[in-house]
């Protein structure tokens, strides 16, 4: 009876080995931006902006992006004529739980003089208005934008904006919601975030 069942026994070894060997293993954290259009994945670097990460992720593990929105939207056609010119669409709790935003302490700013994390296609990375106040409104750009790195001018301060991961599946999502209906620069109506998951 042991010797019929050693092979069944090996068998399911071997499986079980497979199944945990295929299971999503990354070198850096992933979240899941989930929305009325789609998944957006992204790939965050806590080895190169650690600060904004951890924050980052303390408000993914609290749930604060539950019932969150995209609601902002630049495009080539809704800034200022004479202003640096980006594109991107900007999300979070601003308008959703405004009260609870005001809660948030900033985030020290890390540059990407600093952490060396570009403002490319996909580029996820903090609003702010000083810097320092950075806390959980977030964009994604559209093509690569310079203008938002260390030394850019798309900010007074030329301190850039604080780049700290990237789009690595669901950039046709990204698209989908950029080229939604907008008026002026804020997406009409704005666009459900159901959640923000890590992976």
């Amino acid at each position: 009876m042991i010797k019929k069942l050693m092979p069944v026994c090996i068998f399911a070894m071997l499986l079980s080995l497979i199944f945990f060997s295929c299971g999503k293993k990354y070198a850096h954290p992933h979240v899941l931006i989930e929305t009325k259009m789609g998944d957006i994945e992204v790939e965050i670097y806590p080895d190169r902006a650690p600060e904004t990460c951890k924050a980052f992720l303390s408000y993914v593990k609290e749930g604060l992006y539950k019932d969150a929105s995209f609601y902002r939207v630049l495009n080539a056609d809704n800034q200022a004529s004479d202003a640096p010119k980006a594109e991107l669409i900007q999300g979070g709790i601003w308008q959703t739980k405004p009260d609870k935003l005001r809660t948030l302490k900033g985030i020290v700013h890390e540059s990407t003089k600093r952490t060396g994390i570009l403002h490319k296609t996909g580029t996820v990375s903090l609003a702010r208005e000083a810097a320092g106040t950075a806390n959980s409104e977030f964009f994604i750009v559209i093509g690569d934008q310079p203008g938002y790195d260390s030394g850019g001018a798309n900010n007074p301060d030329h301190l850039g904006y604080a780049a700290f991961g990237r789009v690595v599946r669901g950039m046709d999502i990204v698209m989908l919601l950029y080229n939604k209906p907008a008026r002026d620069q804020s997406f009409d109506p704005p666009i459900p975030i159901y959640d923000i998951k890590k992976l």
